[in-house]
């Protein structure tokens, strides 16, 4: 089955290089979620990470014949988002939309859910970089080799700045949440 799934992404891919839009849609829709995904988290606004992701879609058309497989096209597109992520913020200020203000919603039962907006705030702070090193590692699940490759960093770098970043933010945490002391890292 999964040999069957490489196949038919290749077919696919070389399909759209020749100018199938029907397959370009295929590619697009295979990888919607994660561009989405990446570009939401850091961001935190839901109108700038669709247009993020409409950029990254948009020059991936232009550059189709030079993706030579489906694992370079899954690296490239993570490559360009997080790219057009830090473009965007030095563009714009961070704007709050009406659909992205929280609902009120019931307790649950899977955490403190203080303690994830507290988190969820204390990431958006972070520079650039430590942001995206953060939303590619936890948000993302990469190892620290595929996060070097992608933001072109080495790889001791990614590691010092993931430890800055994380004891960072247990920082910050720990001064807003006050003495209570939770172990989420």
């Amino acid at each position: 089955m999964e040999g069957d799934r490489d196949i038919q992404m290749v077919l696919t891919l070389r399909q759209a290089a020749q100018g199938s839009h029907e397959a370009f849609g295929d590619l697009v829709r295979q990888h919607q979620t994660m561009v989405f995904s990446i570009a939401y988290h850091f961001l935190r606004n839901r109108a700038q990470a669709e247009d993020v992701a409409q950029e990254v879609f948009l020059e991936l058309y232009k550059r189709l014949n030079q993706i030579e497989s489906p694992p370079h096209l899954t690296f490239w597109l993570r490559r360009v988002t997080v790219n057009r992520c830090i473009d965007q913020t030095r563009r714009r200020k961070p704007e709050l939309a009406l659909e992205d203000v929280a609902e009120p919603k019931a307790d649950s039962a899977h955490g403190d859910p203080l303690l994830s907006r507290h988190l969820q705030k204390s990431v958006a702070n972070l520079p650039e970089r430590r942001r995206a090193i953060i939303i590619l590692r936890y948000q993302e699940e990469m190892d620290l080799a595929e996060i070097a490759e992608v933001l072109e960093m080495p790889l001791n770098t990614v590691k010092s700045t993931l430890q800055r970043s994380l004891l960072e933010l247990r920082k910050k945490l720990t001064r807003k949440l006050g003495e209570v002391r939770y172990a989420i890292f």
